[in-house]
C-alpha cells in the first residue's frame, strides 16, 4: 500500500511559474515509476510527465515540453513537478501517480496506474 499526499498548486497568472509536491509513504517509494497527470472539467486524465523507478528516465507530454520539469527527491520519498511558463490551457486538477516497478518508454496509462494523489487544483489566469 502506498499513501500519495499532494502540495502546491493554486491560481497564477500567465506565464508565472508553480510547484507541485507529492510525498509518498508506504512501501519502497524506489520501486515505483511516479507520474503527473491532470484533469479539465468534462475530460479525462491526461498524462503530463513521468520518471521512471529504475534510472531515474523522464517523459513529457508534448503539451508541456520544455516548460514543466518532473523531478523525484528518494531522501525525501517526493517527487515534484516544477510548471513554468504556464498557459490558461494549462488550468486542470493535477493528480501524481504511482505504478510498481513499470519501465515506461514513453507515456503512463491512467488506467494502469495503481496508486492516486488526492489532486491538487492548478488555475492559470490569462
Amino acid at each position: 500500500q502506498v499513501q500519495l499526499v499532494q502540495s502546491g498548486g493554486g491560481l497564477v497568472q500567465a506565464g508565472g511559474s508553480l510547484r507541485l509536491s507529492c510525498a509518498a509513504s508506504g512501501r519502497a517509494f524506489s520501486d515505483y515509476t511516479m507520474g503527473w497527470f491532470r484533469q479539465a472539467p468534462g475530460k479525462e486524465h491526461d498524462f503530463v510527465a513521468r520518471i521512471n523507478w529504475s534510472g531515474g528516465n523522464t517523459y513529457y507530454a508534448d503539451s508541456v515540453k520544455g516548460r514543466f520539469t518532473m523531478s523525484r527527491d528518494s531522501a525525501k520519498n517526493t517527487v515534484y513537478l516544477q510548471m513554468n511558463s504556464l498557459k490558461p490551457e494549462d488550468t486542470a486538477v493535477y493528480y501524481c501517480a504511482a505504478v510498481f516497478r513499470t519501465h515506461y518508454v514513453t507515456t503512463m496509462r491512467p488506467g494502469a496506474v495503481e496508486y492516486w494523489g488526492q489532486g491538487t487544483q492548478v488555475t492559470v489566469s490569462s
